[in-house]
């Protein structure tokens, strides 16, 4: 990987992090356009996620502020149960991370076919949450935040798009979408960088946990991903309020479409 494949790549990680199209299916799509192997991807990958993590900080640091003044009160609030919310969220990621890792990084390297077909899967999700009208609610129970965590994790597929599966299921819950968006790119940012650290420690034993990548393109990805995911996440908090998710619906069935007829080539 070169440093302008690795611009291009950052870019795109940025930008389709926080909309919901799937940051690791657009990779995907990259890193094969580019020639790019799966072990490299996987290792670049975890590289750009965590820069979208830091502009997650920058963005929504008033809330991040709001929940870690509320946890230092040490007393039952409205920081504190936010602060669950998450953590019980992270669960079913957890799983996932802990027992099949191996597993994730195989798919990551199993082509476009599998990309295209959860990019459908996608498109179908949005389309569904956009035309489902359920009750809403206030607030985000510890129930909803389980089951928005189940989808997370089913979100590692490579074209099933993480904030496309909180958000869409976080609104067939009955969850309000002005706080949907928030919740989901706050409960991401535990395990990628718990995904960060267990990488950063296999580099440190000597299990070259980044492949054959050299240090340029690895920081001109981090800072393209993470500048340009500043810009996409104050954008897609504004597209939530709005509700105009069908339109990424409607993108992800073509570009799904597209990539299940290039893998047949």
């Amino acid at each position: 990987m070169d440093w302008l494949q690795a611009l291009v790549l950052g870019i795109v990680q940025g930008l389709t992090e926080y909309l919901p199209v799937s940051s690791s299916g657009h990779l995907a799509i990259g890193s094969y356009l580019f020639g790019i192997d799966g072990e490299e991807n996987l290792a670049f990958t975890v590289l750009v996620h965590v820069a979208t993590v830091m502009s997650t900080f920058v963005v929504l640091w008033k809330e991040i502020d709001w929940i870690l003044k509320g946890l230092f009160k040490f007393k039952m609030n409205d920081e504190t149960k936010y602060f669950l919310n998450i953590v019980v969220s992270m669960i079913p990621i957890g799983i996932v991370g802990v027992f099949f890792k191996d597993t994730v990084e195989d798919i990551f390297g199993s082509g476009l076919l599998i990309v295209g077909c959860c990019l459908l899967l996608t498109a179908v999700l949005l389309t569904f949450s956009f035309y489902a009208k359920p009750r809403q609610r206030d607030n985000i129970s510890m129930k909803d935040a389980f089951i928005i965590g189940l989808a997370q994790a089913c979100a590692v597929l490579p074209g099933l798009s993480r904030s496309g599966s909180t958000i869409a299921t976080g609104l067939l819950l009955g969850n309000k979408k002005e706080k949907l968006a928030q919740f989901s790119f706050l409960m991401v940012i535990p395990p990628i960088l718990g995904e960060a650290l267990l990488d950063v420690l296999k580099a440190v034993k000597g299990e070259e946990a980044f492949g054959d990548i050299s240090v340029l393109p690895l920081v001109v990805g981090f800072l393209a991903a993470f500048f340009s995911g500043c810009l996409a996440c104050k954008w897609m908090i504004n597209i939530v309020k709005k509700g105009k998710l069908i339109y990424f619906g409607i993108y992800c069935a073509i570009a799904g479409a597209v990539t299940i007829v290039c893998s047949m080539l």
